[in-house]
Parts: structure tokens; C-alpha cells; sequence
């Protein structure tokens, strides 16, 4: 079964508009590795996504993506310090106890794409 092993698992996430959304990304945390052909390339350590020049209203708003961290309050934090929420014109939840075990605060990004920022907890 070892060549079944996996490597990554990347989503594609839609951007109306790839400018706003690649600065919003990058002032968010993440690295932009690589942008060629509509496809902009992002990590943080071990996580990863693929922007995309790619836009469909109604899979943006459907389209939910889970980041866990080690730290949800840092992370809420440092966002909330950012201002990205107002420079961006973008919906930012507290930070939540959720009954599946979780710390959580949600972040809907410029094209309406919505993050779940979490850690577990016991």
C-alpha cells in the first residue's frame, strides 16, 4: 500500500477579484509562492490552497474551508489587529466554544468564501 501514500490535498478557491484577493491573502499570513496563468500558489508552513482567477457567486458562497491552528486566540488576534476586516469590507466572527470541540471564528474573505479558524480542545 506505500504507493498509495498521499502528498497534498489543495482546494481551489474562486477570487472575483485575484488583486484584491491575493493582497487580502497575503496580509492574512499567507506566502505567495507562485502566480502564473490565474493560479496564485499559497502556504503557511504546512497548509496550502490555490487561488484562483475564477469566480462563480454562488459557489464562493457555498465554498467553507477549515484552517486548525495550535492558537485560535493568536490568531484572532492578529487578524483583528491587521484591520483587514475593515480595509477588505469583510465579516469576522468572535471567537466561539463549538459542541464539536472547538474554539472557533469564522472570516468570509472578499469574494464571500468562508473560513473556519479553529483549534481543538477537550
Amino acid at each position: 500500500m506505500s504507493n498509495l501514500r498521499c502528498v497534498e490535498l489543495k482546494a481551489f478557491v474562486p477570487a472575483k477579484d485575484f488583486e484584491l484577493s491575493k493582497r487580502f491573502y497575503q496580509e492574512l499570513g499567507f506566502t505567495l509562492a507562485s502566480d502564473g496563468d490565474g493560479v496564485a500558489y499559497f502556504h503557511h508552513e504546512t497548509v496550502s490552497f490555490l487561488l484562483q482567477n475564477f469566480y462563480v457567486k454562488e459557489f464562493a458562497e457555498n465554498l467553507m474551508l477549515h484552517l486548525l491552528v495550535e492558537d485560535v486566540d493568536a490568531w484572532k488576534a492578529k487578524v483583528d489587529e491587521s484591520g483587514i476586516g475593515a480595509r477588505y469590507g469583510v465579516k469576522i466572527s468572535d471567537v466561539q466554544r463549538q459542541p464539536w470541540r472547538m474554539r472557533d471564528f469564522t472570516l468570509v474573505d472578499p469574494s464571500g468564501v468562508l473560513w473556519r479558524i479553529g483549534q481543538n480542545v477537550e
